[in-house]
């Protein structure tokens, strides 16, 4: 489990990653402030990993760029094994 922690904590920073367009969703209200968040979130899960005896792992590189399309190498892997069954089956219905 702390192995899985230390895998997604670069991730974690992205949870609270804006730009023009989620911000303009937030001024509209329609969008919550996530950076607003970010505080309680850190407090809260602090509070979780410390009842199950994890700790959170520090925060060394940090992804970053998602919302603008960046992503790692890995999103192509998870998206061709996504869209594996679309393609080897066209129009196949459940």
């Amino acid at each position: 489990m702390q192995q899985a922690l230390e895998d997604c904590a670069p991730c974690v920073p992205e949870l609270f990653e804006t730009d023009n367009c989620y911000r303009h969703l937030v001024e509209c209200r329609i969008a919550p402030d996530i950076q607003a968040l970010e505080s309680e979130w850190h407090h809260q899960t602090k509070q979780v990993l410390d009842e199950a005896t994890l700790e959170m792992p520090e925060i060394g590189h940090a992804m970053s760029g998602g919302r603008q399309g960046l992503h790692s190498e890995e999103l192509g892997y998870l998206l061709a094994e996504m869209q594996f069954l679309q393609r080897a089956y066209p129009g196949l219905s459940w």
